[in-house]
């Protein structure tokens, strides 16, 4: 079987420090036909919990050409809810299957009393939600036998009760469970016009070591009550002044495995393997500049 033009990064392995692209049901045959080059591929786990069928199967072909990052959207670290067993053990199975370079949450919740919602909530920023969330990533980590990383999420309002900054909590929380930090540039970037901080004060603040992976994606400007408000949408172009920031990251943090979201508005398949080039063609710039 002839493998995807990503220098022999198809075998199984280490995610390579290019873009990829997040992968979506409506893609799957054009990127088996197609095989565009680009560094890897991140799929959400949920979609591929199943026993067997199609899903599973456009996985394994995937598989083989791309390494592959699963990217979980339902475990609902923040909850007080007790983690899902089954949820757990349909990912760990999925994770021996596939054998992927990372594994990644979030830094939210999503559901109570056993009801889920269709949205990742922030956190209370606290002491007690810092515990509750070190126990929780730890206990997933050793029920996977392996680090996590978790992501920072976009917020469009702020808990009164917080007392510790959302960058001290993550950088604390990756310390004391000895997770690693999936950075969403993005995320960071809407947070703060929302909320009236400095994104480059969200960076500096993280440990660089920790940083293991950069989500890039589009959001949308939106006005309420004629307050200008930002709304993380993947449904777009990365914005310039996302590109800017993302550069900084990269001069802090290094080149790490970045990843294309784009999950509405979904165009074709070409157009986001261009998006992807184009943050490796950020990262060389950044990498020439400094050499």
């Amino acid at each position: 079987m002839a493998r995807a033009r990503t220098g022999g990064v198809g075998l199984r392995g280490s995610i390579p420090a290019r873009a990829g692209i997040g992968l979506r049901a409506v893609h799957h045959e054009a990127l088996l036909a197609e095989r565009p080059d680009v560094g890897w591929i991140e799929v959400h786990s949920e979609n591929y919990f199943a026993d067997g069928g199609a899903q599973i199967e456009y996985l394994d072909r995937t598989r083989d050409l791309y390494p592959v990052s699963l990217h979980g959207v339902g475990l609902s670290l923040g909850s007080t809810d007790p983690l899902d067993r089954e949820h757990l053990r349909r990912l760990a199975r999925l994770v021996e299957r596939c054998e992927p370079a990372l594994v990644s949450e979030h830094l939210s919740w999503g559901s109570i009393d056993g009801c889920h919602f269709n949205d990742l909530l922030p956190l209370p920023y606290t002491e007690e939600a810092l515990r509750h969330m070190v126990a929780r990533v730890t206990e997933v980590q050793e029920h996977l036998g392996r680090r996590i990383l978790i992501e920072n999420v976009s917020s469009y309002l702020q808990y009164r009760c917080s007392t510790i900054p959302e960058w001290e909590f993550l950088a604390a929380l990756a310390f004391d469970s000895g997770c690693g930090i999936l950075l969403d540039v993005n995320n960071v970037y809407v947070s703060a016009r929302n909320h009236g901080f400095d994104p480059a004060a969200y960076l500096a603040a993280l440990p660089r070591h920790f940083v293991r992976e950069i989500h890039l994606a589009g959001h949308t400007v939106t006005r309420h009550d004629g307050v200008e408000i930002l709304i993380d949408t993947h449904s777009t172009h990365v914005a310039d002044a996302v590109w800017r920031l993302y550069e900084q990251a990269v001069d802090r943090f290094g080149a790490v495995p970045t990843l294309i979201e784009w999950d509405a508005d979904l165009p074709a398949l070409a157009i986001l393997a261009a998006e992807a080039n184009l943050a490796d063609r950020h990262l060389a710039h950044i990498h020439d500049r400094a050499a």
